[in-house]
């Protein structure tokens, strides 16, 4: 029950955006904010796409996410991806401490930069390449998932996704679970256990 509460959430949003990339194998993602409970799932659904993932995390989170099959891994602590040269075909900021207008130089022609919190400035970007074209941005929050249910249990059931479960709570300390999420610092998903 926790695991599948955790990917209702975080993996069908993660789907969402990536499905809104249309990445095909071989090409290059990077993914910001990539330990927590979308960037976990996105980098995962990536990989079971052929696509080479490269996730950003802290350097308390680099063996997590090579556990979970990232391509690369930078420490944001040690290194600055905003200025090591690499660029990609899509950016992912899950957690919204990036933004289109720092990142935009780092997309190759034709790519795309995803936001699941995008900055104010990401929404000007948003409305823009609507209007007229180029790299496209989008973001905001990801329509109902149902209907991708299905694929990710295929992926679950295919071995390319499980949850990422941080810390469970019973219902009574769901405030000390809410302070705990607040510090930052979660791997994954935070889960409340609600007593049947």
């Amino acid at each position: 029950d926790e695991e599948a509460a955790t990917l209702a959430v975080g993996a069908l949003t993660a789907l969402y955006f990536l499905k809104q990339a249309k990445l095909s194998a071989g090409q290059h993602i990077l993914i910001h904010g990539a330990s927590g409970s979308i960037g976990t799932a996105a980098v995962q659904i990536a990989k079971s796409m052929g696509v080479h993932v490269t996730a950003v995390c802290s350097t308390a989170n680099v063996p997590l996410l090579r556990s979970l099959g990232a391509d690369r891994v930078i420490d944001y602590t040690k290194e600055d991806f905003l200025t090591m040269g690499a660029t990609y075909d899509a950016i992912f900021s899950t957690v919204g401490r990036t933004s289109y207008a720092q990142s935009k130089t780092l997309l190759n022609k034709g790519g795309v930069f995803l936001t699941s919190f995008a900055a104010p400035s990401d929404f000007v970007h948003m409305l823009g390449s609507k209007l007229f074209g180029g790299i496209r941005v989008i973001g905001g929050g990801a329509p109902d998932g149902s209907a991708d249910l299905e694929h990710i249990r295929s992926l679950m059931d295919a071995g390319q996704l499980k949850a990422v479960i941080d810390r469970s709570y019973p219902l009574a300390d769901m405030a000390e679970a809410h302070r705990y999420v607040e510090m930052g610092h979660k791997k994954g998903n935070v889960v409340i256990r609600v007593a049947a």
